[in-house]
């Protein structure tokens, strides 16, 4: 019986590193008339996540919710000596005896796993046990533990624990008030495993949710608010790469139209059968860069008549076809496949390198007007950054409208400089800046003035009120090899961009992580709206835009009906031709100064993807700095064998020349040009390095973060989980054959 016993007390113990335990019924028979007893949790239907986990961390339960998902909170795990794939390491020697755990939501015991974690809790009460005290305070450390908290057999000899001691009122207080902290904060690493079978979710801070319906006012305001907090994404590229093909102002308007048309249809195209995530799809900046290098190509430079027409036609080629390989990467599932290869340390340093790849643009174009560009720079961090908490009428107006609000404010400054004769120069015509240069004495003074005028655009002028875009407006496509290679490569890293911020944003409307089937399914969808860009003439691929995590957060809105009304707005917009004319006529340092803003995010949003791993780890840190170290020298190295073309071209524009001078020489032209092109875009080369490194440099799940993905089999039994991401009924029904793209 005493043997029995011993047994029954060692099965019980909670923690295996106790240095004293509690023996015979005696000891704690008086333990029991000494401590108060704790209530026990009672479970209940409505109970709220915040009591469940303050109550668990009181009485000294740990609950396994996360599961996997402790995969980017393991240095926790590893203070513990616990590895998902290692099992518990037995460092200190010797076994542990069986723990029976109690589940605090049903009740009764848990089936023994095999592991047994020591509670944060405890951890952190013996990091801040008393160093000094009286031989009193040492008994009853001795026998309760730490602070108070003790297993062991009560006077029956059941093995019952014994309840702990009961704190002061202002220690309890202060450690529940932790407890929620935590609980509301960590999002992804707590994320539980409830969640994941379709239990209780945690608590949303969103104002309105992904199905929510609150009217359609509302949604009209949420809607118009979500884009125009976009607006440095969606209507900028234009401005760069319109002037670069020799386009006049109005072609800038009338791309500028049709990029919000297309914007608007590609979003409501994959709210309904893409991810159904509230995603603005858009004009991408993954694509800027390698539509900048074809531009720049040698054959295109000499061109008089048309050559804004053949090089959008050069373009709407590359894309569609880059845009059908991402489709059929999608559809056919392997995209499935190679998720199990991206994870946020490939993600990370490709979405920065894709703002870093401008920084010889951003500034040295901002920097033909510093009396506009500089004000306009400051404002920007003022609003989003030092005024970011103000808030008016219940709205934090600077931070979500700091681009429409600079605009205007700056734009203002800048009409008031003009009109007030700040760029008047003698005998130089303020109409048409460019033709200055044929003058000596004004050629110093045109690059002034066409960065720094309000009124140089002719664009309003020459606008139609009303023109529809339409496909194939510029011509029939073109297609050539060269440039298809370069786009398949793009789209590729497109698509590594869209899985970030899929992840990313499903997290932050509190939902659960997609499929695989789904996430392919995104990307499938994605491709087919690039073949839409192409066919209409927007001159970039359409994508997932990375800054929608910035814009969820910002706004606290996720709402599906919210986008899709948003995006019809844009449709409307894009019908009015004087729409596109007005942000054509934005003067060319403001668009500079607020892409540099963009751009920099662009690196903030990428980097941060990095929380979800091990951001100490030595391993994860090396590999994001050489990938971003070698992704900006590789390419400048190729950007360098180009005499003639700093020759020729402004020096903003020579870094994407090198598709024709660059060092690569195998005795095709066209093979040539693909490996010179992409070998000087720094996504491209970042990616490769960062998916090379990631993939073979040994690493458990949790110091790399693998991202955690939902299961298949959970979308039938999860009535939330097909509410957030199965395709409308009517739909689905044609699309049973693709198993694997989760309808």
């Amino acid at each position: 019986m005493k043997k029995n016993a011993k047994m029954e007390a060692g099965s019980s113990s909670q923690f295996p590193d106790k240095p004293d335990r509690v023996k015979g019924a005696s000891i704690s028979s008086r333990l029991g008339s000494m401590f108060p007893k704790i209530e026990p949790f009672v479970p209940r239907i409505d109970h709220d996540p915040n009591d469940l986990r303050s109550w668990a961390k009181r009485t000294g339960f740990v609950s396994d919710y996360s599961g996997e998902t402790r995969a980017s909170a393991s240095d926790k795990n590893d203070s513990a000596g616990f590895d998902l794939e290692r099992g518990f390491d037995h460092r200190n020697g010797g076994g542990s005896s069986p723990k029976i755990e109690i589940d605090p939501i049903l009740g009764r015991t848990r089936p023994n796993q095999g592991i047994e974690i020591e509670p944060q809790n405890q951890r952190r009460r013996k990091r801040d046990k008393p160093v000094l005290g009286d031989k009193e305070d040492e008994r009853k450390v001795g026998l309760n533990g730490v602070n108070g908290n003790v297993n062991g057999v009560n006077g029956n000899g059941n093995g019952n624990e014994v309840p702990v001691v009961t704190p002061s009122a202002a220690e309890a207080k202060k450690e529940e008030e932790v407890a929620q902290r935590e609980a509301k904060i960590e999002v992804y690493p707590e994320l539980e495993e409830e969640a994941h079978g379709g239990g209780w979710r945690l608590p949303s801070e969103m104002k309105c949710g992904l199905r929510e319906n609150p009217g359609f006012v509302p949604l009209m305001y949420y809607g118009l608010q979500h884009y125009l907090s976009l607006a440095g994404s969606l209507i900028f590229i234009p401005l760069i790469i319109v002037p670069a093909m020799g386009g006049t102002d109005k072609d800038t308007a009338n791309v500028i139209s049709t990029v919000l048309l297309v914007s608007g249809i590609t979003t409501i195209l994959h709210s309904y059968f893409g991810t159904r995530l509230p995603l603005v799809q858009g004009s991408s900046f993954v694509f800027l860069a390698p539509a900048l290098v074809i531009i720049n190509a040698k054959e295109y430079r000499n061109l008089t008549e048309h050559k804004f027409r053949h090089i959008m036609r050069e373009l709407q080629g590359a894309i569609i076809v880059g845009s059908i390989f991402q489709s059929i990467l999608g559809f056919s599932g392997l995209m499935s496949l190679f998720l199990r290869l991206i994870n946020p340390v490939v993600v990370a340093p490709t979405v920065a390198a894709v703002g870093l790849a401008f920084f010889s643009y951003g500034f040295p174009q901002a920097g033909g007007c510093v009396e506009i560009s500089i004000p306009h720079i400051v404002l920007l961090l003022i609003f989003a950054l030092y005024l970011r908490g103000i808030s008016i009428f219940g709205h934090r107006v600077f931070r979500i409208y700091a681009v429409p609000l600079s605009v205007m404010i700056i734009w203002t400054y800048a009409f008031f400089l003009t009109a007030g004769g700040a760029y008047n120069y003698k005998g130089c015509s303020p109409d048409i800046p460019s033709s200055n240069v044929l003058i000596d004495a004004c050629k110093k003074h045109a690059y002034t003035m066409k960065h720094c005028r309000t009124d140089v655009s002719n664009a309003w002028r020459t606008a139609e009120w009303v023109r529809v875009p339409y496909p194939l407006q510029w011509g029939i496509p073109i297609f050539h090899l060269r440039t298809s290679m370069i786009m398949i490569i793009v789209s590729l890293v497109a698509s590594v961009d869209s899985v970030g911020t899929y992840h990313s944003a499903s997290l932050q409307i509190n939902s659960k992580p997609p499929t695989p089937g789904i996430v392919s399914r995104g990307i499938a969808l994605e491709g087919l709206c690039s073949i839409l860009a192409g066919l209409w003439g927007s001159g970039t691929g359409s994508t997932t835009l990375t800054e929608n995590a910035y814009t969820i957060d910002m706004t606290k809105v996720a709402n599906r009906r919210a986008v899709e009304v948003g995006a019809g707005f844009l449709i409307l917009f894009s019908f009015v031709g004087k729409v596109g004319a007005l942000l054509a006529s934005i003067p060319l340092a403001m668009a500079a100064s607020i892409l540099c803003f963009m751009w920099a995010l662009i690196v903030a949003l990428g980097l941060s993807t990095l929380q979800y791993g091990q951001t100490t780890s030595f391993r994860n840190i090396a590999i994001v700095g050489i990938s971003l170290f070698l992704g900006l020298s590789i390419p400048a190295y190729f950007q360098q064998y180009q005499p003639i073309s700093s020759l020729i071209l402004p020096s903003y524009f020579v870094p994407y020349a090198a598709a024709s001078n660059g060092p690569a020489h195998t005795g095709s032209q066209t093979l040539d040009f693909a490996i010179n092109a992409l070998m000087s875009l720094n996504m491209v080369v970042t990616f490769l390095v960062a998916f090379v490194l990631d993939n073979t440099v040994p690493g458990s799940r949790q110091e790399r973060g693998v991202y955690i993905w939902s299961r298949p089999e959970e979308v039938a039994s999860d009535t939330y989980f097909l509410s957030d991401y199965a395709l409308p009924k009517r739909v689905a029904k044609w699309f049973r054959w693709a198993k694997c793209l989760g309808v």
